[in-house]
């Protein structure tokens, strides 16, 4: 375990470092170029899931929340598992980045409303001001910063239905947590598939 930790320590400083810094420094909408206007840091908060999209509102926040705490839980235990089984180093490692994406958000969702005052479009946020919090426990707001808007185009007009229409790739705004899930998802597919097509468990 002392390597899933580790993988999951340094996920963890690095994305609530910079989260803390963006929070602090940073108001809605703010933006810089790290590589010119391929690659922002734009400030914006999501209340639901990664990548900036919603889900149901104050009582889907709750849900939400819940569900990634038993899911963090479940990621845990089944590493525990895996590593006293002496499984794959792949594997370790790939379960270990999604277990510290999923820890980063939940860190976000848990506790930043209590910590933090209300970011806006014309005001940074201040760290426990006296007011108190802007929400309450599981309903903080996850912060991304990441904007990587490389295609800016728009669709030919003799494209059926969203001809004319303006076309942005990537659109959505992330995190350090997000890509950490992203990418522990994507090497699991690309190079471990073959451990998860066992059937039988004490092939671990």
């Amino acid at each position: 375990m002392k390597k899933v930790a580790l993988i999951v320590s340094i996920v963890l400083i690095l994305d609530q470092c910079l989260k803390a810094w963006i929070k602090l420094n940073m108001f809605i909408g703010q933006e810089y170029e790290a590589l010119g206007q391929w690659f922002l840091i734009h400030f914006t908060e999501n209340e639901g899931m990664a990548f900036g999209f919603a889900f149901g509102g104050a009582w889907g926040k709750l849900l939400l929340s819940i569900f990634r705490i038993i899911a963090v839980a479940a990621i845990g235990y089944y590493l525990l598992i895996l590593t006293r089984s002496k499984t794959r180093k792949g594997v370790i490692f790939g379960l270990s980045l999604i277990l510290a994406g999923a820890l980063g958000n939940i860190i976000d969702s848990a506790v930043y409303g209590l910590l933090f005052s209300e970011s806006t479009y014309y005001q940074v946020a201040n760290f426990l001001p006296d007011a108190g919090g802007y929400a309450g426990f599981l309903h903080g707001k996850v912060v991304d910063m990441l904007y990587f808007p490389i295609i800016q185009a728009t669709i030919p007009s003799w494209f059926p239905v969203w001809g004319g229409e303006p076309f942005q790739f990537f659109r959505p705004v992330f995190n350090l947590a997000d890509a950490s899930i992203t990418t522990g998802v994507l090497y699991l597919l690309l190079f471990e598939r073959s451990f998860f097509k066992k059937t039988d468990p004490n092939t671990l």
